[in-house]
């Protein structure tokens, strides 16, 4: 497996979760953002974009200018620690992502610009995705826009569709709503403290 940083974007509002805390709710005893830490336990370095908060001793936290500014500017700020020849670009709402999957992608994505999933119905899902850090690192320089597609789509990345999970634990699912919140929580195995990222335990939220 080829050295890799990971940049997980960990800023955005969650409008359609009331405003919630995203990356900190928890499900099956790990919060959000843990899960996703654990999936990249590879990484040289973890760099979270959005505010520090506990539970990730290993993290590099940094902020977006203006934060709350969207993608594009997290990514910036991101890509800006990254020191690896590879970037793993990860929301941080993702309960099902697995190691193997992050794996995965950087197979995909060997000679070439980067790889992304794709979901059941083909769909590229732009936060879920490992990039050669140069090539991402001159687009962005060049890039004015708003939209990740609009950064990342011209660089044609490999596809990866894995096979759709029999138990809803994809690993492209994410927890946009109250409703895909619970249900992550139905399907997700309860975890201990302590796993191997470095990432804390935290209790289920009422």
């Amino acid at each position: 497996m080829p050295p890799y940083d990971a940049v997980v974007l960990a800023g955005g509002r969650a409008r359609r979760l009331g405003g919630e805390d995203k990356p900190g709710v928890s499900v099956g005893g790990l919060t959000l953002i843990e899960r996703v830490a654990a999936a990249v336990p590879g990484a040289a370095r973890l760099v979270v974009v959005g505010p520090p908060r506990p539970g990730l001793p290993r993290a590099e936290f940094v902020r977006e200018d203006p934060p709350g500014g969207g993608p594009v500017p997290a990514l910036r700020a991101g890509l800006a620690r990254v020191r690896a020849p590879w970037v793993a670009l990860l929301a941080a709402d993702l309960p099902f992502l697995l190691p193997e999957h992050v794996t995965a992608l950087l197979s995909a994505a060997r000679g070439g610009a980067g790889a992304v999933l794709a979901d059941d119905e083909g769909r590229e899902q732009w936060l879920t995705g490992v990039w050669h850090a140069e090539t991402l690192s001159r687009a962005l320089a060049g890039y004015q826009g708003r939209s990740l597609y609009g950064l990342l789509g011209p660089l044609a990345p490999a596809r990866l569709r894995p096979p759709v999970a029999d138990d809803g634990r994809d690993p492209w699912f994410d927890c946009d709503t109250i409703d895909d919140v619970e249900a992550a929580r139905r399907r997700a195995p309860r975890q201990a403290a302590g796993p191997p990222s470095g990432a804390g335990a935290a209790g289920e939220r009422p």
